[in-house]
Order: structure tokens, then sequence, then C-alpha cells
């Protein structure tokens, strides 16, 4: 960690981390023209009032919001069935309050209902969850290309997944089987890749990356292993397609545990967005301050773990999402913690539901992998970034 801190770091933190010219810089991946209003008010322009910039970011909320509305009535409403977004809205009304359909309209409102509305709503909250644990990841380990990929938590939580499907193990939870698999798997991971990162001298964020990455393959060998060794060619193919990912099997009765698990992480890190604001200047200076790098590594790792593993039980392995959408949102509001986790889950939403659409109309009948889509955006996207000379990934 080069630079040094001012001798009023803890007040200066306290007031919003409006940081000293020398101190660190901000997270891997923040734009080095997101300053902070001190730092404009320093260098004798003008800042905005303390309240612009919680306005600004309401508003911001609130549109994108608006737009993550309008793209699920429009997503609901196409497919190999292309219905009016009038149309889907009122079949969508008439399903929220209990109204009266036609019988000629029976086969449509259930195509609306039934059958895209739990996939759109399932995309989105893939969506969001995905871009929600990026941040925390590149914040607990202050690496750029940091994901629940990289630690080998996805990883972890495919093999889980499919060796509930397999193997038919945990058929007592009946529905929630996979995802409990999946979860118990992503946990595994997690307990491996800490086990072996841990050393004397605490969680080395270099150490966990590394460590992440080998088990990551590790855990692919696995589940290459246990698909090579499927009997049954027809679940083999199932298998493969769905760790590439697909929302094909949404369901009403899989919402709740992705949304709860979601919903539970995004507050959970927007409760502790300042922690991570300061995890990501160093374990010396997070020390410093009052916060304890390793406990909080430890609880990120929990709390990933149960999101990636509830997502990845029914969506498989989606990539990119949690690697890029971060950068994207900081490079708009900037580096600080609790602005990220306010629009990136909203912007990580948007994105799915438009990654879904385009995988299931694109080649209709047929249906494209999600994990292919997203890539094919998300690599471009990344080297651009990459190539940007006012973007940061952890140095120049």
């Amino acid at each position: 960690m080069t630079g040094s801190l001012p001798m009023n770091t803890a007040s200066v933190f306290r007031k919003g981390l409006r940081m000293h010219p020398s101190a660190p810089s901000a997270p891997p991946g923040s734009s080095g023209a997101h300053t902070d209003e001190s730092a404009r008010g320093a260098a004798g322009a003008p800042g905005p009032g303390p309240s612009s910039p919680r306005r600004g970011l309401t508003a911001a909320c609130v549109a994108l919001f608006v737009v993550l509305l309008v793209s699920v009535v429009v997503a609901i409403g196409l497919g190999s069935a292309v219905i009016r977004p009038g149309e889907t809205a009122r079949y969508l009304w008439a399903a929220l309050s209990g109204g009266q359909i036609g019988a000629s309209e029976a086969t449509t409102y259930q195509i609306v209902w039934e059958i895209r509305t739990p996939r759109v709503l399932l995309a989105a909250l893939v969506g969001a969850g995905l871009s929600t644990a990026g941040v925390a990841i590149q914040a607990m380990v202050r690496n750029a290309l940091a994901d629940p990929y990289v630690l080998g938590v996805s990883s972890g939580a495919s093999v889980g997944a499919v060796g509930v499907t397999v193997t038919g193990g945990l058929a007592g939870l009946g529905v929630h089987a996979m995802s409990a698999g999946a979860f118990l798997g992503a946990l595994a991971a997690s307990a491996l890749v800490y086990g072996a990162a841990a050393s004397r001298g605490g969680l080395s964020p270099l150490r966990l990356v590394l460590t992440g990455v080998a088990m990551a393959l590790g855990f692919q060998a696995v589940m290459s292993l246990i698909i090579y060794l499927v009997p049954n060619s027809e679940a083999t193919s199932t298998v493969l397609y769905w760790t590439m990912g697909s929302f094909g099997a949404a369901t009403w009765a899989a919402l709740p545990v992705v949304a709860a698990a979601v919903l539970l992480g995004v507050v959970v890190l927007r409760r502790f967005s300042r922690a991570l604001d300061v995890m990501a200047l160093g374990d010396e200076t997070a020390a410093s301050l009052g916060v304890d790098p390793d406990r909080h590594r430890k609880g990120l790792l929990v709390l990933v773990s149960l999101v990636t593993g509830a997502m990845v039980a029914v969506s498989g392995a989606i990539g990119f999402v949690g690697l890029v959408m971060p950068h994207l949102v900081r490079m708009v509001v900037g580096a600080t913690h609790a602005r990220v986790l306010a629009v990136a889950p909203l912007v990580g939403a948007v994105f799915m539901v438009w990654v879904d659409l385009v995988a299931r109309t694109l080649v209709a009948p047929r249906e494209l992998p999600l994990g292919v889509i997203t890539a094919l955006v998300g690599v471009p996207v990344f080297v651009s970034l990459m190539r940007r000379r006012a973007y940061m990934f952890g140095g120049r």
C-alpha cells in the first residue's frame, strides 16, 4: 500500500471517507474521475450541497426501477407468441388483483402468468444477486477480477446441485433439494478455500484469490467427472446445458428462496457498506479504523455462499455479470459502496432480463445458453474498460 494517510484519518472517515489526495487509491475498478466533494472543494471548484448527491442517487434508482418494470413487461410479452405490452399488463393486473379473464384468453393468460412471468422475475433476481455478490467479493479481496467464480464458490455450488440432480439426494426437501445441494456445495467450497488460504498472519486477499482459482478448477474437474459417469445420456445433456446457464426450469416455487437470499445479501451488504469502503483501502488501514478485515471476510464468504448457492441452483453457472456490472456502476456513481450497492442490483436485474429475452428469442424455438450471451457481451466490455486511461484496475 503506497501513500500515507493524514493524521485525522478516523474523523475524516466518519465524515464520508473524504481522503487526502495522497491517500491510497479507491477500491479496485474505481475511476480516477470519481473524486469526492471535499477534493473538489480543496481544488477550488464549487461542489454541490450535501443533499445533492443523495437526490441524484435516488433519482437514478427510481429511473432504473422504472426501466426494470418496463423491461419486465416487455420481456413477458415477447416470445414465440407475441403479446402487446398493454395486454401483458392487463393479464398481470388480473392475476394480482383476482380479475376475470375470458375463456378465449385462458391460454394466453397461462403463457403470461405461469410460464413467462416467473422466468422473467427469476432473471431479474439472479442478475441483481450476481451484481451484488460481485461488488462484495471485489471489495473483500481488493481484486478487480474477482467474482463468485474466481473464489470457487460458484463451482462448488454447481457440484452440489449437479450431485443432487444425478444422485437424487436430499429428495426429502422436494423442490428445494437442488437449492440445498447448491448452498451446501458453495459453503463447502468457501470452507475449503478459507482453510487453504488462511495463515498465521491472517487471511491474505492474494492467497484467497489464488486458492479460489485453484479450487474452482478442481471443482470443475469433479463436476465433469460426475457428468461423465452419468449413464443416462439425456440427463447428461440436461446437466451440461444447465451448467452454461438457463432459466428454462423457472417456476413460482423457485422464486421465494432466491428472492429471500438476494434480498438478505443486498440488505446486509448495504448495512456494512462503510466497512467495505475501509476494507478496500487495505488491511492495515482497516485495522487502524477499527474494522477487523479477517472477521468481515469470514462473514462475507458465508453470505456470498448463501446468495450464490441459491442462484446457481435455479439458473446454473452464468459468468461475467458479477465481474463487469460492478465496474460499470462504479464508473457512473463512484466507488463508495453505499452508492454502488444501491445501483448495481438494479443494473444487473435489467441486464439479465434482456439477456434472457435474447437467449429465448434469437434462435427460437431453440434457446441459447445464458453464459454464452453474457460472455459475448462481457468480454468486449471488460477489455474496453481496461483500455480506458481514466479507469483503474488496482493500479496502472
